[in-house]
């Protein structure tokens, strides 16, 4: 484990023990104070609430389907499996029965926590899952057909006995909750803790990021069956306060997949990234060493010129330049590096042989996307280099900043500049254009000769 990662699972457990710790204590606060074990019977509330969860549990599930479409690997499988199964259980029992009749039957609120159990099976297991499987799109059909299977024969099952199963409400015959409803949420609290130590070895192993939001909302999941256990039966359309812990879970769970999304754009990003600096190290760096190499050939030969040994000296120097950018360009793909320290690190390596003087001013108000910051950093990249091989000038400002409340990025030099409209703009320029439309921004170049050049480029608000 890389030291920031070891940070990180320690910041992380140590929450996680702070969250324990005050939830234990709320916990054993509302067990020993039965006036706090309170519910309120509001139906247009506990709808909202089953609602909520519904659609949370459904974006999980999509999203984590769509990660495996790509990627392949039976952990997010199985995530998709068990947050289908919540999401499919709270429309099918919890929701669609209400909009006829205010209180549910009995067989649709025990349907409901069956569904609820066996969904946290599927996604206590999903952290213990290992490799990736070939047929994709097969295995994820044919997850959900079996799914989809499971519940319609979890419904029929019931159905069959009726009247059988233990009222969900209390009475005078029976006051306390049926042993069965204790059994069954005891077990959801047993593999929620399940779930709560396999995200957590997860994120230890492999610093996994949504493992951790995993993790804490397996810690609420935990809790909210745990209150649930010790809290009086109450009807169906009641609210509790760990109905409120499960919203707040998959509230958390939403906040994680989607930190793990915007890092799979960025790694792609990234990626691509990679393959940019490739290409330029094979068209700059290469050629460089192969006019090297014909030199020193001539050299060998015994074709000794004051000119070959001055061409030799300038070509070393060149590529040793070239390698130091393509050092300090892949160390910036790598994405390791916070964007406005990459940037002055770059500017650093630019301006250390005093021909160019560059000032990089940032306004820390100014929040990019990680694709965002790869192109910005691409385009002052770009206009850096057009300004020390096209320009001739002496100064050049890189500013990122705020302007009538758009976010701009601008690089303008003292140099001599050109007519717009003769066509000086050239490759660069366009290269800088390409990579602001990427981003959904927009490209401007204001230019006279003998009075410099700016470029701007505004981005999507």
């Amino acid at each position: 484990m890389r030291r920031d990662q070891r940070d990180g699972y320690d910041a992380w457990l140590s929450g996680e023990l702070l969250l324990f710790g005050l939830l234990g204590a709320a916990l054993a606060l509302f067990i020993d104070t039965p006036s706090l074990r309170h519910a309120w019977d509001t139906p247009a509330l506990a709808l909202v609430l089953d609602t909520a969860i519904m659609l949370a549990g459904g974006i999980v599930a999509v999203l984590a389907g769509i990660r495996f479409s790509v990627e392949g690997r039976r952990f997010d499988l199985l995530l998709s499996a068990g947050f289908f199964v919540a999401a499919a259980s709270a429309l099918v029992f919890e929701i669609v029965p209400v909009l006829d009749d205010p209180v549910p039957s009995r067989v649709e609120s025990w349907a409901a926590i069956f569904g609820a159990l066996a969904a946290m099976g599927l996604i206590a297991a999903a952290p213990f899952v290992r490799g990736t499987s070939k047929s994709r799109q097969r295995a994820l059909g044919n997850t959900v057909a079996a799914l989809l299977l499971l519940l319609a024969g979890l419904w029929l099952m019931l159905g069959t006995l009726g009247v059988s199963l233990p009222e969900l409400t209390t009475g005078p015959t029976h006051p306390d909750p049926p042993a069965l409803l204790t059994v069954a949420l005891s077990l959801q609290a047993v593999l929620s803790l399940v779930a709560l130590v396999g995200f957590g070895l997860r994120y230890r192993n492999r610093g996994d990021d949504l493992s951790r939001w995993l993790g804490s909302a397996a810690t609420l999941s935990l809790f909210s069956a745990l209150y649930r256990v010790f809290a009086p039966l109450t009807p169906p359309t009641s609210v509790s306060v760990g109905d409120f812990l499960r919203v707040i879970a998959f509230g958390v769970l939403l906040v994680g997949v989607w930190r793990a999304i915007s890092a799979a754009e960025f790694g792609r990003a990234v990626a691509e990234e990679r393959a940019r600096v490739a290409r330029d190290i094979h068209d700059g760096l290469a050629q460089y060493l192969f006019a090297l190499a014909t030199h020193a050939s001539m050299l060998e030969s015994g074709k000794v010129t004051d000119e070959a040994i001055t061409r030799i000296k300038e070509l070393t120097v060149s590529a040793q330049q070239e390698a130091r950018f393509a050092v300090l360009a892949l160390s910036s793909a790598g994405g390791t590096a916070p964007f406005d320290a990459a940037l002055r690190r770059y500017v650093e390596f630019l301006t250390a042989d005093g021909l160019l003087e560059v000032d990089v001013e940032i306004d820390q108000r100014v929040d990019l996307a990680p694709d965002e910051q790869i192109e910005v950093f691409r385009i002052v990249q770009e206009g850096l280099a057009n300004v020390r091989k096209h320009a001739n000038a002496k100064t050049a400002v890189v500013r990122i900043w705020y302007r009538e409340g758009r976010r701009l990025v601008t690089v303008a030099d003292d140099g001599s500049g050109f007519e717009e409209e003769a066509g000086g703009a050239g490759q660069g320029l366009r290269n800088i254009r390409q990579r602001a439309a990427s981003i959904a921004g927009a490209a401007s170049v204001r230019s006279l000769p003998g009075r410099g050049t700016t470029v701007e480029i505004a981005l999507r608000a």
